[in-house]
């Protein structure tokens, strides 16, 4: 046994660019998981499995995986419904904080999916069964416009996200180089002060010494 299970983030969501070319070497994202689909990568999985949550009314999350003892590498994902185990209780700081809803019901639903010598992860487990209701949402929410993106699109979208980071940098430059001359403008204005001052000091005591 080469490897070691370890908790995965509880509330990851896939942000992958390519998984759809990998599910489509697999065949059709409208399909249902079973046991022994195969899939390219870890992410062509979670892009399938998010798709398919997204199709019957649940959201996928991304759960505990494992790491192979040789490289470090994940070899082992399980991938689950959001309601997937139950919130744990903990004490209320305050008694007019309102309850937070219940998000967690038990529910069993998942997929495991294990790297196989091949290089191709396999669905070596299904559970279809929830035990709460599905709600399907509409085709065009965020994480589907999200999920359908090219990469050409994201590329755009990273472009005019930098283009607008850069302009923020100017603008702060330029506030800062304002700022600056405001600062050097009020230093020798006081440089200024304090010599007037000692000036006069030294006159007033030239006055008193000649009485």
């Amino acid at each position: 046994m080469d490897e070691q299970p370890c908790e995965g983030n509880d509330g990851e969501m896939i942000e992958s660019s390519n998984g759809k070319e990998l599910v489509s070497s697999e065949g059709d994202l409208d399909m249902e998981p079973y046991v022994g689909m195969e899939f390219e990568s870890e992410e062509a999985a979670k892009v399938f499995y998010d798709s398919y949550a997204t199709r019957l009314g649940f959201i996928m999350r991304v759960d505990a995986f494992r790491r192979s003892m040789r490289d470090g590498k994940i070899v082992w994902r399980r991938l689950v419904c959001n309601k997937e185990g139950f919130r744990k209780c903990r004490p209320r700081r305050s008694e007019n904080r309102k309850p937070r809803a219940i998000t967690r019901e038990g529910c069993k639903a998942m997929i495991v999916v294990k790297k196989e010598k091949t290089g191709k992860w396999v669905v070596t487990r299904f559970v279809k069964e929830h035990n709460h209701q599905l709600v399907v949402t509409p085709a065009n929410n965020r994480r589907s416009v999200l999920l359908s993106q090219t990469p050409d699109e994201k590329d755009v979208k990273i472009r005019e996200l930098m283009a607008e980071l850069q302009r923020e940098k100017k603008r702060s430059a330029a506030i800062q180089e304002q700022l600056d001359m405001v600062l050097k403008d009020m230093e020798e204005h006081s440089n200024h002060l304090t010599r007037n001052i000692d000036d006069i000091v030294r006159s007033v005591r030239d006055i008193e010494s000649k009485r």
